[in-house]
């Protein structure tokens, strides 16, 4: 039997010390038949095909779900290359956490797997909204040999605020508590193991993204909805699997910052034009913080005009 070392996370996590590679993926099992796939914490690019994000994977008794379907049509192949590696059970439920292009442009590979589709009813009305200029930018990023195959496929089932499924002995939780990142962010919620699948609700290691289709107050309190379950495992949207502490430092605890900070600013008067006066560099530490800082400060400034 192939030896597998493994190394205690904070109590509770347990990953594989050589994790399974596919190209830029790396499949990290976090329990009996669960798993995290983790791409880049960069942008999209022609070589990971715009799976510049995290994706996760549930092995039952009577198939598989995917949570999350990558940036592409072949970018949804090179994430079921490395599932067909751990199981060779049909892909039966797909589970699009929300409306950016990593979380639902690779359906139509899926689909034509006979696999179906779950989405929040927000969450494909983005889709449908902003698909035109996602593919423009994944033509720009990705490029038109990387984009291949990929058309605009949604989901077949949709709900309002939450739904419930189970196959193959496992039961999992889709909840839609208001806009976050994107106006239909969902997480996938496993009661009996205590891990959550966070989508783009949570960013670790990198700077997260307050976007034009953003709501940084609704986020705040869709975090804590989502913390106030207690995961043992979050599975962030972007980043390594963590704990809840790890991913309130990195995600919840920046948005609050900034939103209080870009008030406080305002109330003395700063206009926009000088925002960088904010000093943001206790999150130095998260990847893309030069890039990213002084946009996010833009937006939520543009938010609070409106509140």
């Amino acid at each position: 039997m192939k030896k597998i070392q493994y190394l205690l996370f904070s109590c509770t996590l347990l990953w594989f010390s050589g994790p399974l590679l596919a190209d830029d993926l790396v499949l990290h099992k976090l329990a009996d038949n669960i798993y995290a796939i983790v791409g880049e914490r960069g942008n999209r690019t022609p070589e990971n095909l715009g799976n510049n994000a995290t994706f996760g994977v549930i092995v039952t008794a009577d198939g598989v779900i995917v949570i999350d379907t990558g940036g592409t049509f072949r970018g949804a192949q090179r994430i079921h290359t490395l599932i067909k590696r751990i199981t060779d059970k049909p892909v039966h439920i797909v589970i699009n956490t929300g409306g950016q292009d990593h979380r639902w442009m690779g359906n139509g590979y899926f689909k034509s797997l006979g696999a179906r589709v779950l989405a929040s009813e927000q969450a494909v009305a983005d889709q449908r909204a902003r698909s035109r200029d996602q593919f423009i930018q994944l033509d720009a990023l990705v490029g038109q040999a990387g984009t291949t195959g990929t058309e605009a496929s949604y989901a077949d089932e949709t709900f309002r605020d939450k739904t419930t499924l189970a196959l193959g002995g496992v039961a999992i939780e889709i909840v839609h508590t208001g806009p976050a990142h994107t106006p239909g962010d969902s997480f996938v919620w496993l009661p009996a193991q205590r891990i959550l699948f966070a989508g783009d609700i949570v960013y670790t290691e990198r700077m997260l993204g307050v976007g034009g289709q953003s709501n940084s107050k609704s986020w705040i309190k869709v975090f804590e909805a989502m913390a106030a379950l207690k995961p043992e495992v979050v599975v962030p949207g972007h980043g390594q699997p963590t704990t809840l502490e790890r991913a309130t430092k990195d995600t919840y605890d920046y948005l609050v910052f900034l939103r209080q900070s870009v008030k406080a600013f305002m109330e003395q008067g700063g206009d926009m034009t000088t925002l960088g006066k904010i000093d943001q560099s206790a999150f130095r530490y998260l990847m893309n913080f030069d890039t990213l800082a002084g946009r996010n400060a833009q937006q939520v400034y543009s938010e609070l005009e409106w509140e």
